[in-house]
């Protein structure tokens, strides 16, 4: 039986997503799930903070943006009732400099610019212990900080900024930690230009999230299952080229 053949008729679901690589997935999603009883209205953001307000107000039937630290973060400092429901794309931030090639060239005492939200902070942060820059308390700190930074032999100086203002400080800093999808919306190719970039295996792949009252619903199925489809998975992998990558 076809997925969502359970859909007594159409449905219109509104699901939220960041401008850029989201919205360009998501938009391959509606194709495959209108085939499946179910009607997707984008609805686009250009920040991390609203897409889960927006849900958690009934704005939005679902979102499509973010990874599961990001969101626990956000719950716990809000009480929403908002859980995963799958699993997407997996997408490594990697950090650009507009000034060296290599973060070997990178300078003592440079200028690294950071996300401001705690679990995009920490994984800028894993990404330079990883790579033996710096060295955190807890490796596996999923919200660590500034304050987390154990050894930083290169005295490196980090400024905190929202996360989609950070491809535009590259003009303004040495460094800065960028997640994938203001990389590409910024016109940066996060395969080629990233100077170092985050292991593939990590907690920080996407998810969709909805309305934990909702989770049984039969269109979360239909959803999840038009986004892990076939042609949505070939769309990514010819589109993205290796800069998301899916998780399924």
């Amino acid at each position: 039986m076809m997925a969502g053949a359970g859909l007594a008729r159409a449905e219109t679901i509104r699901v939220g997503v960041t401008a850029g690589p989201h919205a360009e997935v998501i938009d391959a999603v509606r194709k495959v799930a209108a085939e499946r009883g179910l009607e997707i209205k984008a609805v686009e953001f250009t920040d991390y903070v609203f897409p889960n307000q927006a849900l958690a107000n009934k704005d939005l039937e679902a979102n499509s943006f973010q990874h599961e630290p990001y969101l626990k973060n956000q719950i716990a400092k809000t009480g929403w009732k908002i859980v995963k429901v799958a699993t997407t794309t997996a997408s490594p931030m990697g950090i650009y400099s507009n000034k060296y090639k290599s973060f070997a060239d990178v300078p003592n005492g440079a200028t690294i610019a950071i996300p401001n939200d705690p679990s995009n902070g920490a994984r800028s942060l894993q990404i330079l212990a990883v790579n033996g820059i710096i060295a955190l308390k807890d490796p596996s700190n999923t919200t660590a900080g500034i304050a987390d930074i154990a050894q930083n032999t290169k005295k490196l100086k980090f400024v905190e900024l929202d996360a989609a203002q950070l491809a535009r400080s590259l003009s303004d800093v040495d460094a800065a930690a960028v997640n994938n999808n203001y990389a590409v919306q910024a016109g940066l190719d996060p395969v080629k230009d990233s100077l170092i970039k985050e292991p593939a295996e990590t907690p920080w792949v996407n998810i969709i999230a909805v309305r934990e009252e909702d989770k049984d619903k039969p269109w979360v199925k239909t959803l999840t299952e038009s986004y892990r489809s076939e042609p949505v998975k070939q769309f990514i992998l010819t589109r993205f080229k290796g800069a998301y990558v899916p998780s399924w």
